[in-house]
């Protein structure tokens, strides 16, 4: 496996391959400094989109990952979202992927934010996947937590391989094949 470049990244881009696109990197919007997005060096920078699920335990409900309760979650749509102290978001990408079927991408956090104390979980998008990202943001600290849409929120990772594997996502069936927006855990 080789990590791809900016050129690499481009190139499938034009094929198709995250949508909507950016072949530089996007540091200011109207003459404002943002968190930046779009192409680096080997890997993309996401942006996340408006609409956000807020963890909360108003309900004291318990985590089950085979029986989720959504109501475990507040819904809002901002531009940004603060986070409690030690809890967490969801939110989507704004970036719409199809993987190709000899790729395996990882999803990590961005600097910024780590060393604000927030983590993006580290996802992979495995061979022939596509949708948009469910991204999910920890905020370790005891301190509420800003995540702002529309700005670079976690980086993408571009692996190829030299063959393509045996079963890909989309040959199982995989069951967060074409996701739109915030997806939840399905059993």
């Amino acid at each position: 496996m080789t990590i791809k470049s900016d050129r690499w990244i481009i190139e499938q881009a034009r094929k198709g391959m995250i949508e909507p696109f950016e072949s530089g990197q996007v540091r200011e919007r109207d003459d404002r400094k943002i968190i930046s997005y779009g192409t680096s060096s080997y890997g993309y920078d996401v942006r996340c989109s408006t609409q956000f699920k807020i963890f909360t335990n108003i309900h004291s409900a318990t985590v089950d990952p085979k029986s989720f309760d959504e109501s475990s979650f507040i819904n809002i749509e901002s531009d940004v979202c603060v986070i409690p102290p030690n809890s967490f978001a969801l939110a989507s990408t704004i970036e719409y992927f199809k993987i190709p079927e000899d790729v395996l991408t990882i999803c990590l956090g961005k600097s910024t934010y780590a060393r604000c104390g927030i983590i993006v979980n580290v996802t992979p998008l495995e061979p022939e996947w596509e949708g948009h990202v469910t991204l999910e943001f920890s905020n370790t600290t005891s301190l509420p937590a800003k995540i702002y849409a529309n700005e670079g929120v976690a980086q993408m990772l571009f692996f190829q391989s030299d063959e393509r594997c045996l079963v890909s996502y989309k040959d199982r069936g995989g069951k967060y094949q074409g996701q739109t927006g915030v997806t939840l855990p399905k059993p």
